[in-house]
């Protein structure tokens, strides 16, 4: 063994620590179990996570990078703030550009993708029943929310995946944590739940018609409808 073998294994070790507390607080503050521009003491944190300090001083640098958290020199860390319609609107011209040219990409691969895609329509079609079903009630569910969301992601995924371009995916994996934010703030009531749903059923028929530019269409269409939205939700 060499001199720096320990020192190697070690390394991997703080890093895996680092990657997993990152993870912890991560799923937190999507799961909005921490308010909105809410202080975030990273001792307290250490002591919830039963760690050290440094991996959760670590992993804030790293969430800090997403738009999750804030920094304020002498402060420390702080839940970032909903995101304002100048934010919004730089997201979603790079999810119209991202998506749109996904889907083009993706289109001459209808065949091999629609499979997939109904499965994946399926599943967001039931988990917008029980969203709908929980709204309907007055009984908000978080879990059902929350399985809405990653079947909403899972459809586009679909989608994205079929591109067969590690790029376009890379740089769409790097806006998914803003994405889920925009998500939360999304959902008003019923009628966002079903007109996304009917956005996504476009979507998919717009795959199974076999016009080769209607996929692209439906998409950008998709994704500035739930532009709009989002900008109703900042302005009112």
């Amino acid at each position: 063994m060499t001199a720096t073998g320990p020192l190697r294994v070690s390394e991997l070790e703080r890093r895996g620590l680092r990657d997993r507390v990152y993870d912890r607080i991560l799923d937190m503050l999507l799961e909005g179990s921490a308010e909105p521009e809410s202080r975030l003491s990273i001792d307290t944190l250490a002591k919830q996570l039963d760690v050290s300090p440094t991996p959760v001083r670590e992993a804030m640098v790293q969430l800090e990078r997403t738009g999750l958290v804030t920094r304020e020199a002498l402060k420390g860390y702080r839940v970032a703030p909903p995101l304002g319609p100048e934010q919004l609107t730089e997201l979603f011209d790079a999810r119209v550009m991202l998506e749109a040219e996904a889907t083009r990409l993706a289109t001459p691969h209808a065949a091999t993708l629609l499979p997939e895609l109904r499965e994946a329509h399926r599943t967001h079609e039931a988990c917008a029943e029980r969203v709908v079903a929980a709204m309907r009630s007055g009984e908000g569910s978080v879990r059902a929310t929350q399985e809405y969301f990653a079947a909403d992601a899972g459809f586009h995924r679909v989608v994205l995946q079929a591109a067969q371009n590690r790029y376009i995916a890379s740089m769409h994996d790097d806006l998914g944590a803003l994405t889920h934010r925009m998500r939360q703030a999304v959902i008003r009531g019923v009628n966002d739940v079903e007109e996304a749903h009917a956005e996504h059923s476009a979507v998919l028929e717009a795959f199974e018609s076999g016009d080769p530019q209607a996929p692209e269409t439906a998409m950008r269409a998709h994704i500035n409808g739930v532009r709009a939205r989002s900008l109703r939700e900042t302005q009112d």
